[in-house]
């Protein structure tokens, strides 16, 4: 018996360490993540309760999105900034760039959406590849911009065209379009920011 209580004693006690380890990391993996969330919404101007509010909405209009039958063979992004739904994407013909406001219109807690859906065959794997790397070229020479903070500034891609969401000042919205209208492989600027009083 003491041979066998042995012989499980050390499988068991290693298997314990690994899982303490294993949890640990997940630990740090949550509170690092944790900090970042806060971080951003700090710099945020937004209060926390919209942002929220934005994400409960993001969440609602996937989901709308989703169930609505005629959209099933669409690519439709739907990006929720100070409870305005901004829809990115492709449709493949144009009434259904209506039925997808229609739809999203419909979601509680939406107050405006900016349907910028093109009519057109959903992009490829290596175009929204090239379009996060986009996103990242404009978000980071917007953060690396001196004369105000960028990071208040939400950019998403679709197909090559830059969309700028945000609350800022005239002159933040016109240096912001400018260093997005810059970026190599931007085709287009599309200027969604509000403009604060």
């Amino acid at each position: 018996m003491k041979t066998l209580t042995k012989t499980l004693v050390k499988p068991v006690l290693l298997s314990l360490a690994v899982a303490g380890t294993i949890l640990l990391q997940g630990c740090a993996v949550a509170v690092i993540g944790a900090t970042a969330v806060g971080v951003s919404a700090a710099s945020d101007p937004r209060s926390v309760g919209t942002q929220i509010d934005d994400q409960t909405i993001e969440l609602r209009v996937s989901r709308a999105l989703a169930d609505e039958k005629q959209l099933v063979n669409t690519h439709i992004n739907a990006i929720s900034y100070n409870n305005s739904v901004l829809l990115v994407g492709q449709v493949p013909a144009e009434h259904l760039r209506g039925v997808a406001e229609r739809t999203v219109s419909n979601v509680d807690g939406v107050q405006r959406v900016y349907n910028q859906l093109r009519v057109g065959q959903n992009s490829s794997l290596t175009t929204r590849s090239h379009d996060s790397w986009i996103t990242s070229k404009v978000k980071v020479n917007l953060v690396a911009e001196k004369d105000f903070d960028g990071s208040k500034i939400k950019v998403v891609t679709e197909n090559g065209e830059v969309f700028l969401l945000g609350l800022v000042t005239a002159a933040e919205a016109e240096k912001a379009i400018d260093i997005a209208r810059n970026i190599n492989g931007v085709s287009r600027v599309v200027n969604a920011l509000e403009i604060k009083r």
